[in-house]
């Protein structure tokens, strides 16, 4: 996706998700732990991410595939920054899943760092998604920090990135 259709992409969504965790690692490890894109599928439940053009830096796009039986949904995001160890920020620019998000991480004391997961989603059906939307969040928030969760320890016990 280029032009005017990404332009629209970057913007924020009415859909906005926000999760948090603390890991008992030094940011670079943890920055690099959730960069290492294709690992992702370590910690996001039924998903198997993985880097289709570049190198997983700047510019690169990365999909992630979400499969629980026979419903699939596929999630293509471009890497539109990244301020290593602090920061990373994608565009999703998929048919279904659209909007900006932000990965952050913030050195704490004690070699330990604040991870913070940020999505604006743009509501795909209108109206409709509008509506649905207050009932999808508290499952969404859940499934983010469930996530991040899963990847604190991960990186904790050595085994990402």
């Amino acid at each position: 996706m280029t032009g005017a259709g990404f332009a629209e992409a970057a913007q924020p969504g009415a859909a906005e998700v926000t999760a948090t965790v603390i890991v008992d690692a030094p940011a670079e490890r943890v920055f690099a732990a959730l960069t290492a894109w294709e690992r992702q599928s370590d910690w996001i439940p039924l998903t198997t991410v993985r880097v289709v053009e570049g190198d997983g830096g700047e510019g690169s796009l990365v999909e992630a595939v979400t499969a629980l039986g026979p419903a699939v949904l596929r999630d293509e995001m471009r890497v539109v920054r990244v301020d290593a160890p602090y920061e990373v920020g994608v565009v999703h620019c998929g048919k279904l899943l659209r909007g900006p998000g932000v990965l952050r991480c913030t050195p704490l004391e004690r070699d330990r760092t604040q991870v913070v997961w940020h999505e604006w989603f743009h509501l795909p059906g209108g109206p409709a998604g509008r509506v649905a939307w207050p009932v999808l969040w508290p499952g969404s928030k859940f499934s983010l920090t469930q996530a991040l969760k899963k990847f604190a320890r991960l990186v904790e016990q050595g085994r990402l990135p």
